[in-house]
Formats: C-alpha cells, structure tokens, sequence
C-alpha cells in the first residue's frame, strides 16, 4: 500500500470513527425513528414520483434576505442544488464557472480565486484587497480571496446574485454575491450516506453525511469530504547549466538555476493535484418553540501543490518560442507546496417574537492559515536568440537580456483572523415586508511573503524582497433596511440602502531588501563573495553560490546587506451609501415582471510604501519619493428589467433579465507605471525603457458601461425528461481609459505580425510620461465572453423492480475571451481564450434499495482551455481548465 492510499485509508477510518462516536450518542432514539423514517421515505418517493409526472418543482431562495419563490423574486439570481453541483463535478467554487449566465472564474496568484460577474472581478488577492464578488456562506460574508478555495460538501444548495448587492449583501458585492448555503440538521430524522468517487489520475474522493435527529427539537449533523487526485502535468526537475558560447556563457557542470529546493515528486504531488480534505460538525436546537439556535464547526486542509502558469503551445506553435514537448511538460526547480487550513465556527439565534416578526443574529469566526511556495518561471528560460547579455561582463556590467529567469514566490507563514457579525429584525405582514439589519466585520491579517528573481542584468545576481507585515486590519461597519410594499392588488414597490464606513490599517509592516538593486550583492549575505566585476576572477551566477543562510527561507536577518526596511504604518478609511429601488408586478399567479436600479460600492485601498522611482533619481521633483500607492473606491449603478414565469402547466419556467451597469473609478491590480526617472547610464537599443519604474499597484481606471441580456430556462416536457439551459450577452466596453500603457509582448509584436506598442508618451502631461499610451475605448473587460450558451438535458427511464436509469449530457459553448484590457487579437500572442464547447456527460443508475452508481465523463473532446493568461516574454503563460476526466461514482443512502 502506497503512502497515498494510507493516508486515504486513514481519512475513512478517522470518518468512520468519528460518525460512530456521534451515533452512539442517541442508540435509542435511533431505533424508535426507523418506522418513521421508513414511512417518511415512502412518502417523499410518492411525493416525488408525482412532481417527475407534473409540474416543476418550487424553488426557494434567500437573495432578499428572506425566503421566497425562485419566480417571485424580483432578482437576478441562479439556485444550483447539491444533486447538480455533484453530477457536474463541482467541488469548489471554481467548478461554477459557465454554469450560470456572465460567471466566469479564474485561478490567481497565491492560492487566491479570481471570480468575474458581468466582467467585473478583481485580482489583489493580498491580505488587503477585496474581491468585487462577495463570498457568502450562510448569508455571512467571507472576506478573504483565499476561502474561495475550500472545499463544498453537504449543502442545500448555492445561489449566484448578478448584479451589486450593496443593500442587503452590502461589502464588496459590485459584481454580485456567491452564497453558499450548508444544509441543517434535521430535527425528528436520523439518516446518512456515503458516497466513492474514483477518477482519471487517480482521483479518489469520499463523501459522508450522518444527520442524528435526537429528539423533534434537537438534531446533530456530520459531514466529511475527502478529495485526492495526481496531477496531469508532466513534471520534471530543471537543471539548466546554460551553454551559449556565441554569448559567452558555456556550459560547466554545475546548474545555473537554484538547487536548494529542487527535488524530485511524483504525479502525486506535482502542480495542478488536488489533496484536500475537509469536515463539518452542526447541532441545532429548537429552545422553544419560538426560539432556534445553530453552532457549527468546520474544518478544511490542502496540502496540494497548487497550480502553475504553462505556455500556450497551440500559440507558440510555428514560432520560435514552439514547445519542445507537449502542453503539459514543464521542468521546475521549484515544486509547489500548500500547507493552508481555515478553522470556522458558525452560529446563530432565530427569535420568533411574534406571527410577523423575527430578530435574528448570526456570526462566523474564521481562522486561516497558510504557507505556500511556487515556482514563477515554469522553467521558460531565454532562448538564444533573445540573450543579448555578453559574458564576462566589464566593470559596468552588461544591462541586456540573460539567459536565466529564476523567480520564486514563497507566503512563509500567514494568519488571517476575521470576526464576522450580523443582526437582522424582520417583519411581514399582508401587504408590507422589511428587514432592518446592522454588520460588522474585523479582521486581523498577518502575512510573512517573499519573492526572489535569482538571475539579474547587469551581473547575473540574486535579488530578492520580503514582505513583513504583522498586523494588518480591515473594519467594516454597515446599518441597512430594506421594504417591499405592496399596492394596487398586483404592485410591489421596494425601497433599501445601507450605510457602510471601512478603514483599513497596517501597524508595524515592514519591507526588507531594498529597491530590488540588482548592482548589489547584498542577497548573498556575506556568504558568497563573487569578487570585483570586471575583474579577472569575477564568477560567473550558479547555483552552488547559494546556500541555506541567503534569501526568505533564513528570516529577515538575511537581508541584513540590504538598506534598512521601509516602513509601512498607514491607516485610511472611507464610507458611502449605497440604495436600491424596484417595482414588480405580479402579472398572473405564474407571471411577474420587475425593474430596479440599484448601486454598490467597493472601498478603496493601499499598498506598501515605495519610492515610486524605485531608488533612482526621480526625472521630476524630489528625490526619493514614497508612496503607499492609494486608490479610491469602486462603484457602480445597475438598471434591471425582468421577467419571470410559469408556463406549459408549470412545466417550463423562464427568466430573462436585460441590463445596464455603469462602473466608475474600476479597481484593476497590474504592473503600472510609477514615474520617469534619471537612469545611471542612457538607454539603449537593449534597455529600452530603461528610464521608466513600473510598480505592482491599484490603480482606478475610469468608466465602464456594460449593456447584457440573460435568459434561463428548465422544462419538464414529459414523464421523467428535464431540459435546463441559459443564454448570455454582454457587451463589456470601456468608455473612458485615456492613460492606458500598452506592453503586452513589446518586444514580439513585429515578428508575429502583430501591431507595434506605442512609443513612450513624451509630452507634458505628467500623468501620461513614460507609458506606451493605446486607446483601449471600445475594448471588452477581462473574463466577459460576449455571447454563452449552456444546455443539459436528462431522460429518466424506469424499471421493473424500481430501478432508474438517467442518462444526462450537458453542453456549454462561450465565445472569445480576453484576458486583459489590451484586447490583442493574433495567432501568436494572443490575450484571449478562443471560443470553445465543452460537453459533460454521465449515466447514473438508482437502485430500490437505496444505491447508485454513475458513470461520469467531463470534458469529452478534451478541449484544453485557459481560465487566465500573462505575458510569456515572447509567448503566452496561461492558467488552464481540467483536461478530459473520467470516473465512477458509487454510493449509498441509508
């Protein structure tokens, strides 16, 4: 048995222990709850044999705080049950993607997940950033981009909110809001189930509910979720010793990329695996019979190794940048590793107070750890063509192009502590409904992150940075209310707005090494001495410089060389009020239509404190010139028109949403230019820019107008038979971006036939010096294909002795994607995802006695599709989608 298969085996047994424990609490009451079990059953299969031969099933939502019909909720909003989120695979939030009209998601930096509603996302996943999608589980907001990531299991079903939420959902929720709604324990029941599901790559997975329903007013509920899988990847160790004698550098022996951390994994253990686990524990007690309280806790792990950025072959095909091997061969110094937990306690109180009014209080405390490193490069080192550096290098060095690129990142250790709390009072009458509510979120952010870039012009030395900040807090205060008041027999008028104030503070931050100073040879900490350059025993960059005591992984003191570290104290804060206006009519008993207009808000931000000319001399005014890079907050304003409806003897239903956003100040996170300066020698033909300093930041990028339509469907049109399906426009144009820099690929644009940047602006407008100015008016968002399609159809047959058998396909079509706001169209280096269909398909089979088994396909053409994409240096690095997966699931419910 291999090391993967016992530590499977041993997550089953701690399961198995752990519901064993739990059922013996109440041995009796188990046994006096069979018959009515058993007759329940019996009655929810009728129950359900009738609505498989009639009319659609009632689905209820919470988007307006309360619970209400999916038809009667004047909102754009998509219910997805645990049965759909298991047929189709969906494991995380990632799986969402395409499954709902304009929701794309991409996987990020740094364990962080990047979701796009309507095109508005975001991608600062640091300890300060917001996402433009809230995260909600429960209807409480979970603030940081890495939670995204957890596991979901066990749960009554997810609801995707399009459009901003900035009432009654309120931070963070321009875009729209994810909820994630965990199933109750069920009071009076005791039941379970236990599901395997083996895969492609070695996939295993392993689901367990045990719901213990100890007397009609108190209930326990236990669930476990196991998920392994080996990676696709074709990983291999890189060794690089550069040998290019036309530019001096030859071959040695002796790697010149880093050794310390390379070694050698298994599929197991390479880049895009999956080993997460995760378990959740809730009881609910029914105090009286107007007075409820819920107290769960939930623990998730991964210690996968994360995913990596791989060249798009398919675009590098033909050019001098086409990939040896195939997609998926990747040669890496430095294996991916995640060590990342978040330990969470839900809980709340529900006060009935009377018929028509209830006060209700929720909290979630949330406690995230995580250590991460990866591999930057994926081991695209220069090709010979595009090393212009020359060794041995004189006094000056040589400020070209090596042919090394080394680059790491590493979150050493990281602690992110929030407290999440909500009271709401509601009241519903004949004719008037409200919710009156008061939030208040804080968190406590710690984060020790370092990045490394081991090779640099003009010697060939490492440099590095490390990030310390110890205390990082975010506060978030909000009072809102929200009626709807019906009139004139079918009129329902809405009214809300939510009043939030949020500071942000970093106490005691810390940045060490420098202005990344790639003429210092501080980063060898006084370990390594490579001699004078130009001088005759001036070595040569390798790997056998670098020991333990240098860079990230020896702490802080390792930049002792370095100049002394910025400081980072700052504080800021901001407040806005956000509203909601709409008017529904109820057409008929199946029909309503409704319009709203309806605004959000996003808080602004900062970043570390930097000369904003990088240690230079600045070209204009003072010299340093620090800054925390402030940018201010994101708004928007949404108009709606709907419909929604019954029709065919309530077997179809149809909404259909048009819709008009207008985003101002759009929060966008990149490399942008930070300020002209006064290099130490004239730039040349080589170094072109070389005058100019680009720092990571935030910046506000003016107006976006984003018109669309979306339209949902499910029909029923006969005995056993369901046909599901939405349709998307969107047409994400900016309207006001004057000051936008085009570098995408500078350097490659000529020989691939692409346009050429733009010249570096040389007049008066300070705000315009230095960038590659492009007109990007007319230009679509990131992640907003213009036109998506999605259809799913099932057939369930019965048999003799009460077997079914329900075969189920899906397909999904979406246009072209754009990946950045250049909107670069080229075979070569193109920023986008070309237009693709993906089909899903799988038979299941229900037996009488309470087993299935599923045969699944994902993916069936094995389309190989990008969910993001950064320039390569002469090619595109992308993130991608799961090839073709197979597998078999297996279950029982008892």
């Amino acid at each position: 048995m291999n090391a993967s298969s016992r530590r499977l085996c041993s997550s089953v047994r701690l399961g198995a222990i752990g519901l064993a424990i739990s059922s013996l609490l109440a041995p009796a009451a188990w046994a006096q709850q069979q018959a009515a079990a058993t007759a329940d059953k019996a009655d929810k299969a009728e129950k359900a044999e009738k609505a498989d031969k009639a009319e659609l099933p009632t689905v209820t939502v919470t988007a307006t705080r309360m619970s209400s019909g999916l038809l009667q909720t004047p909102v754009s909003v998509t219910a997805i049950t645990q049965d759909k989120l298991t047929r189709e695979g969906v494991t995380d939030v990632r799986g969402l993607a395409g499954t709902v009209p304009n929701l794309q998601i991409s996987t990020g930096a740094d364990s962080g997940v990047q979701i796009a509603i309507r095109g508005i996302s975001s991608n600062n996943f640091t300890e300060i950033g917001d996402p433009a999608v809230g995260l909600h589980v429960g209807g409480l907001y979970s603030p940081r981009p890495q939670g995204a990531m957890a596991l979901m299991f066990d749960l009554d079903q997810v609801e995707v909110l399009r459009g901003p939420q900035g009432t009654l959902f309120g931070r963070n929720s321009t875009a729209g809001s994810i909820n994630i709604i965990p199933a109750k324990p069920e009071f009076g029941e005791t039941y379970g189930s236990a599901e395997l599901d083996f895969g492609s790559y070695n996939k295993r997975q392993l689901n367990l509910i045990q719901n213990i329903g100890l007397s009609d007013n108190f209930a326990l509920r236990a669930t476990v979720m196991v998920l392994k899988r080996d990676s696709w990847l074709n990983q291999s160790q890189d060794f690089t010793d550069v040998n290019m004698p036309e530019h001096g550098f030859v071959a040695d022996g002796i790697p010149d990329v880093d050794q310390r951390y390379n070694s050698k994994v298994s599929k197991a253990d390479a880049y895009n695996n999956k080993n997460e686990w995760a378990a959740r524990l809730t009881g609910r007690w029914k105090i009286s019979p107007d007075l409820e309280a819920t107290l769960g806790y939930e623990k998730f792990k991964n210690n996968g190794a994360g995913d990596i950025g791989l060249k798009d072959c398919a675009q590098a095909a033909g050019t001098r940048f086409a990939c040896p091997g195939g997609q998926w061969d990747v040669s890496i110094n430095v294996p991916g590793k995640i060590d990342m937990s978040i330990d969470t306690v839900r809980g709340g109180l529900n006060w009935n107070l009377s018929k028509h009014s209830s006060l209700e209080y929720n909290f979630a405390y949330a406690d995230q750890r995580r250590s991460q490193q990866g591999d930057d490069d994926s081991g695209y080192h220069r090709l010979s063509s595009q090393v212009t550096a020359q060794w041995p290098v004189g006094p000056d060095g040589d400020w070209g192009s090596w042919p090394v690129r080394d680059d790491t990142s590493r979150t050493l250790s990281s602690k992110y502590l929030s407290l999440v709390q909500e009271l709401q009072f509601k009241q519903k009458t004949e004719n008037l409904q409200y919710v009156l509510g008061a939030f208040w979120m804080r968190e406590k952010n710690a984060i020790d992150y370092a990045q490394e870039q081991l090779v640099n012009a003009p010697y060939g030395y490492p440099i590095s940075q490390y990030y310390q900040q110890p205390n990082r807090q975010i506060d978030a205060k909000a009072i809102f209310g929200q009626m709807d008041l019906k009139f004139a027999n079918t009129w329902t008028a809405t009214l809300g707005g939510r009043y939030s104030r949020d500071s942000k503070t970093d106490k005691g931050g810390k940045v060490y090494g420098g202005e990344w100073d790639s003429t210092s040879p501080a980063y060898f900490n006084g370990l390594f001495d490579p001699g004078v350059p130009g001088a005759s025993d001036f070595k040569p960059p390798s790997s056998s410089n670098l020991t333990a005591g240098m860079g990230p992984l020896a702490g802080t003191g390792a930049y002792a060389h370095y100049q002394p570290p910025a400081q980072n104290d700052n504080s800021m804060s901001w407040s806005k009020f956000t509203y909601r206006l709409g008017l529904m009519n109820q057409l008929t008993p199946q029909d309503m239509v409704f319009t709203s207009l309806s605004t959000g808000y996003k808080a602004g931000g900062f970043g570390d404190k930097d000369d904003r000319c990088g240690g230079f001399q600045c070209a204009e005014g003072p010299s340093p010139q620090f800054t925390f890079f402030p940018y201010k907050p994101e708004t928007v304003t949404n108009l709606e028109f709907g419909y929604k409806g019954l029709m065919l003897n309530k077997r179809l239903s149809l909404s259909a949403t048009a819709f008009f956003s207008r985003y101002k100040d759009m929060q966008v996170t990149d490399a942008f230019f930070a300020a002209k300066v006064k290099p130490e020698h004239d730039c040349t033909a080589n170094t072109v820019g070389c005058d100019i300093v680009q720092k990571w930041q935030t910046i506000n990028v003016g107006t976006v107008e984003i018109p669309g339509l979306e339209l949902e469907l499910d029909y029923k049109p006969w005995a056993g038979a369901r046909l599901g399906g939405f349709f998307s426009y969107i047409n994400s144009k900016i309207k006001d971006y004057p000051a936008f820099s085009d570098t995408w690929n500078c350097d490659y644009r000529q020989e691939n036939g692409a346009p050429a940047c733009p010249p570096a602006y040389a007049g008066n407008d300070p705000t315009l010096v230095g960038r590659n100015v492009h007109d990007i008016t007319g230009n679509h968002l990131p992640m907003s294909p213009k036109y998506s399609l999605g259809l799913n159809f099932s057939q369930s047959f019965n048999f003799d002795g009460g077997y079914v058998l329900t075969p189920w396909v899906a397909l999904k079509w979406q246009d072209k994607m754009y990946f950045t706001l250049r909107n670069l169209d080229n075979p070569h280096i193109s920023d986008a995802q070309k237009a693709f269909t993906k089909i899903d398909a799988s038979i299941k089979l229900v037996s009488p006695k309470n087993w299935h088994v599923e045969a699944y396909v994902y993916n069936l053409t094995n389309q190989w599709t990008k969910n993001a994409a950064g320039d390569g240096g002469g090619f595109v690095k992308a993130m991608w989608n799961e090839p073709r997966m197979l597998g078999l699931r297996v279950g029982i419910d008892y």
